[in-house]
């Protein structure tokens, strides 16, 4: 590449170095004073405008970060597996309505003899429904996190394994009340 020099560069170049026009300085400061005069109104105008647009911008953003908060409390309460996708709907319904059987069944065979065991699995059954409570907290904030979903799940499994483990103490309950009657001749 070659090296270019200034003087080359302008050396074809026709400046025009005549001097100007009679009175030209005049209208020019003429045309000063007219684009100060007019740029002098219309800040005014365009920051009055621009206060409005502000004060809108900021009301919307008011209403929109309101209603995030808003919704996010909203949701604070109603997050569960069922808001992850559809397939967890159902495996969430699933789990709901066998557990809800089992513990219809249980209430069914619940008797003084069998009084201490239901007791105490609605009392494990209650700190299981917390703990699934805090699972949902912590949905929320994980952002539905596959790990928060995985242990939701298994403490559905937890409530299942514990009612069907107290149903077959009641079963088993149930058998030997009916073999310790049935050795009593009469």
């Amino acid at each position: 590449m070659k090296k270019d020099n200034i003087e080359e560069l302008f050396r074809d170049v026709d400046f025009d170095t005549s001097e100007p026009h009679d009175g030209h300085r005049e209208r020019f400061l003429e045309k000063l004073k007219d684009e100060n005069f007019s740029a002098k109104k219309k800040p005014r105008v365009r920051s009055l405008w621009a206060t409005f647009l502000g004060i809108a911008a900021g009301l919307a953003l008011l209403v929109f970060l309101g209603g995030t908060y808003f919704n996010y409390q909203a949701l604070g309460s109603s997050l569960d597996l069922a808001s992850v996708s559809p397939e967890m709907k159902q495996t969430q319904e699933f789990y709901t309505s066998l557990i809800e059987n089992e513990l219809k069944e249980i209430q069914e065979e619940k008797s003084p003899e069998t009084e201490a065991i239901v007791k105490d699995a609605l009392a494990q059954m209650a700190k299981l429904d917390t703990e699934y409570e805090e699972l949902k907290r912590d949905l929320l904030k994980s952002g539905k996190d596959k790990r928060v979903i995985h242990a939701m799940i298994n403490n559905f499994q937890q409530r299942i394994d514990l009612l069907n483990t107290v149903l077959t103490q009641i079963e088993e309950i149930k058998l030997l009340k009916n073999n310790s009657h049935e050795n009593y001749i009469i």
